[in-house]
């Protein structure tokens, strides 16, 4: 069994005079958001063994802001150009580079191409990929080599709105194995 979690990037803007996409930067709720849902992961006692991220500015600095609230060394962050501008056939590529010795992995990137991605699985139907939001997939496979949509099945979709406004969301009751 292998375990993926896809992570959209925190909230960004064009802020401090950016003027390509690459580079944005988060904004002030982007900067907020990342360390709360890094928490909710690390509550939930999730450790990658992996993380891989998109190099662009945006992502990365998620990437940065989730491993050092879970405990994983910021210089063994993976930085996948491919993953910026990526489509869902280029994920697939992605994770199956990974060593096997990985059992729980993440990615950090964009949409559309992560939604496009996590669309593809069964269990949980998943229409928008906020900004932050975090997609469990579980996939039933020994080795990343053998990763497919049929392999995996999205478990959870956890959003930031959850535990920043929750007052706009009711309690949910949790999910088995979250």
């Amino acid at each position: 069994m292998k375990t993926l979690y896809i992570v959209r990037h925190a909230k960004s803007g064009w802020e401090n005079g950016v003027r390509n996409d690459f580079d944005r930067t988060l904004s002030a709720r982007g900067l907020r958001t990342a360390p709360v849902m890094a928490n909710v992961l690390k509550e939930k006692k999730i450790l990658p063994d992996l993380i891989i991220s998109s190099p662009a500015t945006r992502a990365l600095t998620t990437a940065k802001l989730f491993s050092v609230i879970l405990g994983y060394p910021e210089k063994r962050i993976e930085e996948r150009m491919e993953l910026y501008d990526a489509h869902a056939g280029t994920i697939f590529e992605t994770l199956r580079q990974i060593s096997d010795e990985c059992s729980t992995v993440m990615i950090f990137g964009h949409n559309p191409s992560l939604l496009e991605f996590a669309s593809l699985f069964g269990g949980k139907k998943i229409d928008v990929l906020v900004p932050c939001g975090v997609i469990r997939i579980d996939l039933d496979i020994s080795s990343w080599k053998k990763s497919t949509c049929q392999a995996g099945k999205n478990i959870w979709y956890e959003m930031p709105e959850k535990y920043t406004y929750p007052q706009l969301n009711p309690a949910q009751p949790s999910d088995p194995g979250s």
